[in-house]
């Protein structure tokens, strides 16, 4: 083979191969979100969050994430956390409000945003900052596993770290509508098929008890939904009658035909905007 022909392969390789990330400046934001194709750290300039005290019915969840993420960033040990539960009772809001609440303190703790398909990626995203003096939250948002899906393999990584270990600047958040991140019904439905059983979901199963903590989310009472309401009228400025409040909240919540956290938020968005208030 000529020398033209190994210099033409040599350049298709290097096209083919990912460019190395360049290292970011951690110093640049208090929060990122990490792509690939290629890979890089993009800083977030402006979370989207609310104020953590909004967050109204939460409360043993609220102090204990607190506590957890308030030791690691002052290099103690803490423990990865899966926040799972109802559908909009602020799984997510709760780690960008705690976040927000310890960065100006702690301004070398960096969240992280992963997607959930981009977790095969993760041993690279780990690779690079296990060398960066910097803490991270590492968080992965709506989190849960189908039938056949080998997504899972890569979490191990982020929990378990595997022959190198989880680096100590690093630890992991995720939210899920399933404590278990994979269906009940894919659960009995693996179980009843499988020559052995236990075996067959006990690899996905297990992937929830490496979380040290788990955080449970429950829907919200009429008088949580109402309190959340009036919290945010309180902070914002928003003053209205309480009765025609009350009236006005229930009756969207009835449209909706639910009560949570995120249609609490919903309403105070529509009432906020007929009274002339910017949430900006």
């Amino acid at each position: 083979m000529d020398e033209t022909a190994l210099t033409r392969i040599a350049e298709a390789l290097e096209r083919m191969s990912p460019a190395p990330l360049k290292a970011p400046d951690f110093s640049a934001a208090s929060a990122f979100v990490w792509h690939v194709a290629p890979d890089r750290l993009e800083p977030v300039t402006a979370v989207s969050r609310v104020e953590l005290d909004l967050l109204v019915g939460i409360d043993r969840s609220r102090e204990t994430l607190l506590a957890n993420t308030r030791r690691f960033a002052e290099g103690f040990a803490a423990n990865n956390a899966l926040l799972w539960g109802a559908r909009g009772m602020g799984k997510s809001s709760l780690v960008k409000a705690v976040h927000g609440r310890l960065s100006p303190d702690h301004p070398d703790l960096k969240l992280v945003e992963l997607q959930r398909e981009d977790l095969p990626s993760v041993a690279r995203l780990l690779n690079h900052l296990r060398t960066a003096k910097e803490r991270f939250i590492l968080f992965c948002d709506d989190l849960s596993f189908g039938h056949d899906d080998q997504h899972y393999k890569s979490l191990k990584a982020v929990l378990d770290g595997g022959i190198e270990g989880r680096p100590d600047n690093v630890l992991f958040y995720a939210t899920s509508n399933r404590r278990h991140l994979m269906p009940r019904d894919m659960i009995e439905n693996e179980r009843s098929s499988a020559i052995n059983p236990s075996e067959a979901v006990e690899e996905k199963v297990s992937l929830s008890d490496r979380f040290g903590l788990w955080l449970g989310f429950h829907p919200c009472d009429q008088d949580e939904y109402l309190s959340m309401i009036a919290g945010y009228c309180s902070a914002y400025g928003v003053t209205i009658d309480a009765e025609t409040l009350r009236a006005e909240a229930i009756e969207w919540q009835a449209t909706r035909g639910s009560r949570s956290g995120r249609v609490a938020w919903q309403f105070f968005t529509d009432l906020a905007g007929r009274h002339g208030v910017s949430l900006g």
